[in-house]
């Protein structure tokens, strides 16, 4: 399965749980869901969905990975949104039970922009045991 996320900013969080969730079929009931983000400016991480922390993650990285000073930059510009992805990793990986993603309480999937705004593609594939 393929999904579109629209972004609305240079550096920020969607969360795509429910659209990867709608990915699993109805009849497995138990096996893996991989997502992967199609970009090398872009990443999916498993957090929680809070406001606060969401904000926390997006200073976190622009903390960590300074805007400008980059040796690509000399050809888009972009580096540190590469530096941030590369950081967080374009992939998660969630066991599927009784036919849903297996996600503790305040787990949710996130994907982090940096680069945006843009349209990204997500792949998803489930696999049953």
């Amino acid at each position: 399965m393929e999904l579109t996320v629209e972004t609305e900013s240079r550096l920020t969080t969607v969360d795509v749980t429910d659209r990867i969730a709608a990915g699993v079929p109805d009849d497995l009931e138990s096996g893996t869901c991989a997502a992967f983000v199609e970009h090398t400016t872009a990443g999916l991480v498993v957090q929680e969905d809070e406001p606060r922390l969401r904000g926390d993650l997006e200073s976190f990285l622009r903390d960590l990975v300074p805007d400008e000073g980059h040796a690509h930059d000399q050809l888009d510009g972009n580096a540190d949104s590469h530096l941030r992805a590369a950081l967080i990793g374009p992939d998660v990986t969630i066991p599927i039970d009784d036919g849903e993603l297996a996600l503790g309480t305040w787990q949710s999937v996130l994907l982090v922009e940096c680069d945006g705004p843009r349209t990204r593609t997500l792949s998803v594939t489930t696999v049953g045991q």
